[in-house]
């Protein structure tokens, strides 16, 4: 079910935290690098590794569109780099230069929280990138933190042990005492929840020092006190488990624990789908030559080596049934969920349009290009001299597609012939990406368009939030809907349906690739 495709070994200290993008991975180490790999085929991107810590980096992780990468460090800093060059876009201390063990960005990349050795957290706004808040939370470290997926309440967790959940403005809404016996090392929400009239329900797991990985139910109903219900205690590892994650359907929880082993479980069930003992497994030789090529002339102990191989670290692909594990003994696994046959299938997708240029533009559907993407196309198709024009008016994919005869005359295309060769070529693009309408719940009741940032209402249907909050403030306090009154104004971002879309836009985008690869073929 679970099988190893690959193994990274650039760190030269231990691998503190693995994070996924829907393209990328990232990996942090007590090296004070982080390290950037193309989901693609796991190779290295060339402005890797990140160096700008003066300390080791303890956490690492992306914005949930996949532009940002967020790391913290001993050095009291998280810096903002930029997914795509590597560039540092902001650094952020905290106000007390204390080291900062973990860090976690909203869902809706709203808010930015980072935990401190003191027991503080401070909150920043990511968009001005200011601080909001920088509160006392805990007695002890705080090392663990998530925000909901509703991204209004946050969990803190600490070496003493305790798990406590706050509102966006750090107030303390429920307190857990002694969760995990020893210490928390690590919790995270589920992206599903329910809805229940006024009520919401979200799933989050924590693990301990305690070996053990405990699955919650936490409730927030409107005007009333949040809560939290132990639903689950998972035991099946034997030492301290450091790390956990969901799936990003919320069908698995993951964790990896000192005993060196990883262990997959339903999440529903709580029963363990299978253990991965990788980690165990490198040998000595190999131990011993891959030691020697990083540091040259130096002796090592093979015992020593052998019980440095706890499993730190662990994460899942929001979009490619990928598994990420980082350990101790400097290296991350990456691993592959499901039948050989259908990773091949879709790394020989993946391989069909990166291997080519397709002619004409980038691949992406219409309502996705660029301006540069619409020249582009433009010179492909022998329309040289309305580049100017298009240019000039600033027609990006959006407008070109909504282009018609009339809309072209008021853009100055004064030829009938050019006009007529310019919406037959539009018309001709349009029905190569047609070829199959999106399905009808990815489109926003409200807008009948695609959605982008698809979140649920307390009506328990699926909006887009722009539409959805417009409605909203509009004074409009019912369902669009259903027309009865919305119990609160609770939004929460549909993670599942946002990805399904992704998927979905991404077969369309293949289909037009392989189709345009077939006509210049």
């Amino acid at each position: 079910m679970v099988s190893l495709i690959c193994t990274l070994r650039h760190h030269t200290d231990e691998v503190t935290c693995c994070a996924f993008s829907p393209s990328l991975l990232a990996t942090s180490s007590g090296d004070k690098t982080l390290r950037v790999y193309t989901t693609a085929d796991f190779s290295e991107l060339p402005f890797s590794p990140l160096r700008g810590h003066g300390y080791g980096v303890h956490c690492c992780c992306f914005s949930s569109c996949g532009s940002f990468l967020l790391s913290c460090s001993t050095d009291g800093s998280v810096i903002v780099w930029s997914a795509e060059t590597g560039e540092v876009k902001a650094t952020l201390e905290h106000p007390g230069r204390s080291p900062l063990r973990v860090c976690a960005l909203a869902p809706d990349s709203s808010l930015l929280l980072a935990g401190a050795c003191d027991g503080t957290a401070a909150l920043w706004d990511f968009r001005s990138k200011t601080l909001r808040r920088c509160a006392t939370v805990s007695e002890a470290s705080v090392v663990a933190c998530c925000f909901s997926p509703c991204a209004q309440m946050f969990v803190t967790g600490c070496t003493r042990g305790d798990l406590k959940l706050w509102d966006a403005y750090t107030s303390l809404l429920h307190a857990e005492k002694d969760a995990h016996d020893l210490g928390v090392t690590c919790c995270c929400f589920a992206a599903q929840f329910i809805v229940n009239g006024c009520c919401v329900e979200f799933r989050l797991a924590s693990c301990g020092q305690d070996s053990q990985l405990k699955i919650w139910i936490v409730s927030q109903r409107e005007g009333a006190a949040c809560t939290m219900k132990l639903l689950q205690t998972l035991t099946s590892q034997t030492a301290p488990v450091l790390s956990c994650a969901f799936s990003s359907d919320g069908e698995w929880v993951v964790s990896g624990s000192v005993d060196k082993s990883v262990a997959v479980y339903d999440a529903s069930l709580g029963t363990v789908l299978q253990t991965l003992k990788q980690h165990d497994s490198f040998s000595q030789k190999h131990r011993v030559q891959w030691c020697k090529s990083i540091f040259p002339g130096t002796a090592f102990a093979p015992s020593l080596m052998w019980h440095h191989r706890y499993v730190t670290t662990v994460a899942l692909s929001p979009t490619f049934p990928w598994i990420a594990t980082g350990s101790m003994d400097r290296s991350v696994n990456v691993w592959r969920i499901g039948d050989e046959d259908d990773s091949t299938a879709a790394e020989s997708k993946e391989t069909q349009c990166q291997g080519r240029k397709l002619p004409g533009h980038s691949g992406l559907l219409l309502t996705d290009w660029s301006e540069d993407d619409v020249q582009t196309w433009l010179r492909d198709e022998g329309l040289v001299e309305l580049v100017s024009v298009f240019k000039a008016n600033n027609i990006d994919g959006p407008e070109l597609s909504q282009l018609n005869k009339e809309t072209a005359a008021e853009l100055g295309i004064e030829s009938v012939g050019l006009r007529g060769r310019l919406l037959r070529r539009i018309e001709a693009l349009k029905a190569e990406q047609n070829g199959s309408e999106a399905p009808d719940e990815f489109l926003c009741p409200i807008t009948r368009e695609l959605m982008k940032d698809p979140v649920i209402a307390a009506d328990g249907y699926s909006y887009e939030r722009e539409s959805i909050e417009s409605w909203i403030r509009g004074k409009n306090k019912t369902s669009p809907m259903t027309n009865l009154p919305l119990q609160t104004t609770l939004l929460t971002p549909n993670r599942s349906l946002k990805m399904a879309i992704t998927r979905w836009k991404s077969n369309q985008e293949l289909r037009v690739a392989q189709h345009l690869i077939t006509k210049a073929d």
